[in-house]
């Protein structure tokens, strides 16, 4: 077993205590110890919600490791069902439960006799899987119970919509923008003539998952959660589903032609060419055209000087799957940036990220260990990086500008204003991130020149905890002189050398050294 201070994607009942908490009127149980409960103060912290969150912890406690957890499981989640009546409660095992191999199913059989609520068990196996994985797999299960369980009830409505409809899996509590996202993803859908029937979980009721086959196909803005469900109402319903994520110009216009393709072909199976959007080239077309020239600013900004001054920068992305992909293309093909290596912590889904950045990096790195990426970040010194909240702590350390574009999220994460990624609007919004990233610094390059107020101490340790390397007081101080836009990277040439020539201590002497070196 590892010890991190640093995860990337969190604990198996984190993932499901989203997906519950994102429905309306579902209440989850977890079967935790003292302490596990922490998910409440984080979703009520970072979502900022007015209600309070619908997780309950059963605690595991002394009494609970002597007489057995059933009597307590049990009574919690029939006290719920008569104080909440949700439509809904989940019991989430977690790892103390399954440390303590417990029959949570049985709990929940017992329990569900007992509620009139529905009451299910999440099935994932928290030794195997992550936050994001749990979470996909939590959504499919509640999707499948409902669907099933309309069916053996003879109310599961397949008619279609009269009007082309989509319904939106993926949008749920505590994700990268996805409350913006979700907004966005309406409105460009209602540009298009296409209805919204459902969205899930964010703000879904479990009671009207029977409705989603009405819809014409399903859109899935994120690989790490709704995947699961898309395939499964596909077998089972026979529905299409768009996976592209509409983030940039390039694939938002393959998600919009990709819509128009599903709507062609459903028409012509209905035998109606009542939508505009069957014809193809007359409206999505001219749709894309109009929103690249005039909603969306980043294709002119892509040719104007100060894009043009980013072109062959050097840059790092690393994410989730679906924003570090996205992001890799978006600056590679649309701004001329070099992304020197791309890289995901979702390590369930590296062939598909492989795939996806070929041939718009130099490098790929798949890996859920931030010391991993902190030395690769060191080693390849990129003019900016993109990453999570981590990859902003390495960059502040280093003296790197940092732009996050994915989860794991903090409370900056969670704008009041709009700022979506996706869709059109979420162009401008990249293109901004972007440039301000790139340009971050430039502030102290003023301040030296106008004799300005840089106080900053000079960051003498590295990234590594070992490090055998000090600084002389005259080396400090001509440090110190140095134009706080450039001080980090000569003081990491510096130590380079220094490292390379067998010196521990680091003088102004050695600094000259090192320069001449260099060849500066």
């Amino acid at each position: 077993m590892k010890l991190a201070y640093w995860m990337y994607a969190g604990p198996a009942h984190i993932g499901t205590l989203r997906v519950a908490s994102s429905f309306k009127n579902v209440h989850a149980i977890m079967h935790a110890p003292l302490g596990d409960d922490y998910f409440n103060v984080m979703r009520s912290m970072l979502e900022r919600e007015r209600d309070f969150t619908p997780v309950t912890a059963s605690i595991v406690d002394r009494h609970v490791l002597a007489r057995g957890s059933q009597e307590k499981v049990v009574e919690n989640i029939t006290r719920k069902d008569k104080e909440e009546r949700p439509d809904l409660i989940v019991l989430t095992p977690t790892c103390t439960s399954s440390i303590l191999q417990e029959d949570l199913q049985n709990f929940v059989n017992r329990a569900a006799m007992e509620s009139d609520s529905d009451v299910i068990l999440a099935d994932v196996n928290h030794y195997r899987v992550n936050e994001l994985q749990a979470a996909d797999r939590t959504l499919e299960q509640i999707v499948r119970f409902y669907i099933q369980k309309a069916n053996k009830q003879n109310n599961l409505n397949q008619n279609k919509t009269e009007k082309p409809s989509a319904n939106i899996i993926g949008i749920f509590t505590l994700g990268f923008h996805n409350q913006h996202d979700s907004r966005e993803l309406k409105r460009l859908l209602n540009d298009l003539g296409i209805e919204i029937n459902e969205v899930i979980p964010e703000g879904g009721s479990v009671t009207n998952l029977k409705n989603l086959p009405k819809a014409w196909f399903n859109v899935i803005p994120y690989r790490e959660v709704g995947l699961m469900a898309a395939n499964f109402l596909e077998k089972e319903c026979g529905m299409p589903y768009v996976s592209i994520t509409p983030m940039g110009l390039v694939d938002t216009a393959s998600f919009i032609r990709e819509i128009a393709q599903i709507i062609k072909t459903h028409t012509a199976l209905r035998q109606t060419s009542s939508h505009p959007l069957e014809k193809k080239t007359l409206i999505e077309e001219n749709y894309i055209d109009q929103q690249t020239r005039f909603v969306s600013q980043a294709a002119w900004f892509s040719r104007s000087i100060d894009c043009q001054n980013l072109t062959g920068k050097k840059a790092i992305v690393f994410g989730d799957a679906t924003h570090a992909a996205s992001m890799t293309k978006i600056l590679a093909r649309e701004m001329g940036i070099r992304v020197s290596c791309a890289g995901t912590y979702c390590k369930h889904d590296a062939d598909w990220f492989r795939d996806n950045v070929e041939g718009f990096c130099d490098q790929v790195l798949i890996t859920d260990d931030h010391t991993q990426v902190g030395d690769m970040i060191a080693r390849i010194e990129p003019a900016a990086i993109f990453g999570t909240q981590m990859e902003r702590h390495i960059g502040k350390r280093l003296d790197i500008p940092c732009g996050v574009i994915s989860a794991p999220v903090h409370i900056q994460n969670f704008p009041l204003g709009y700022r979506p990624f996706l869709g059109y609007e979420g162009t401008n919004q990249i293109a901004d991130l972007v440039y301000n990233s790139f340009t971050l610094g430039m502030e102290d390059h003023l301040l030296e020149i106008f004799g300005g107020h840089d106080t900053k101490e000079v960051i003498t340790k590295s990234l590594s905890t070992d490090s055998d390397l000090t600084w002389a007081p005259d080396g400090l101080s001509e440090l110190n002189k140095i134009p706080g836009f450039v001080r980090g990277k000569i003081k990491r040439n510096t130590e380079k050398f220094a490292r390379e020539n067998g010196f521990t201590e680091i003088t102004v002497e050695l600094m000259y050294a090192a320069k001449e070196a260099a060849g500066a």
